[in-house]
């Protein structure tokens, strides 16, 4: 491991970590809809490259497009029933009743998931807080996201998805020293080349840089390039601070701020 005082930097995932995870809204349809938890999931994960959110957070969608094809992509159960399949065979779950079909509402859905994921984590803030004190190391983002499809969206659009102040609000760029979005930049995690860019935009190395992040496919790309990761599980965001403190031989936990 890379000493403490050898780290330049600390590279933060948004969703999950510095907000709330859009997961938990995700786990919130499927129970409303009775759909076998975390179907939608893997059936966004393994739709690959081509699936309507991968592209809508490289840009490559705009708002109400995505809509139609993320609702398409969620209620396919020909596919979505096989890599449901798959997830309980390599989980070693038994695999409940799957549905026949399903008509699963993308804006709803998506909207959900962004309302939830307005609130931030107090924990990460006052982590944020105590490493730009400290003056030590940059701090970056690193989020798959969708600000560049927030213009020309009509105003009861942005109320419904609670975007009245954009998908990336200006007070949570203005917690880091760069801010790395996947749809401004047309790259997206667990694509190598999106952890590069941001490295080669902050002069660092890949092994210069601490890296945060809820979901296990991004650390892994993460670790394949040198850096060093800290999985951030629902819940656990201040055991994660506690351990980024450690490598970066900070102290980065406190009584949380009042929001």
């Amino acid at each position: 491991m890379v000493e403490a005082h050898e780290f330049k930097a600390v590279v933060f995932d948004i969703g999950g970590v510095v907000v709330r995870s859009p997961f938990l809204a995700i786990a919130r349809y499927e129970r409303e809809h009775r759909i076998p938890e975390n179907y939608l999931n893997c059936s966004i994960v393994a739709r690959g490259s081509e699936g309507a959110w991968q592209k809508f957070e490289r840009g490559e969608l705009e708002l109400f497009p995505f809509y139609k094809a993320f609702s398409q992509n969620l209620s396919d159960t020909v596919n979505g029933n096989i890599w449901y399949r798959d997830f309980c065979k390599r989980k070693g779950i038994q695999c409940p009743e799957l549905p026949d079909a399903l008509h699963v509402d993308g804006r709803e859905l998506f909207g959900m998931m962004m309302r939830e994921s307005s609130q931030y984590d107090p924990h990460i803030l006052e982590a944020i807080r105590r490493i730009r004190a400290a003056d030590k190391h940059k701090i970056i983002a690193l989020t798959n996201n969708f600000s560049r499809n927030d213009t020309a969206i009509p105003s009861s659009e942005l109320d419904f998805l609670g975007w009245q102040d954009g998908a990336t609000p200006n007070k949570l760029k203005a917690l880091f020293d760069d801010f790395c979005d996947s749809s401004t930049l047309g790259t997206r995690k667990p694509e190598p080349r999106f952890y590069l860019l941001a490295c080669e935009r902050n002069g660092i190395k890949p092994s210069e840089a601490v890296f945060l992040d809820d979901i296990g496919l991004n650390l892994k790309a993460a670790r394949d390039l040198g850096m060093e990761t800290i999985h951030v599980p629902i819940g656990g965001t201040l055991t994660a601070v506690k351990v980024l403190g450690q490598k970066l031989g900070l102290d980065l936990t406190a009584e949380p701020p009042k929001l």
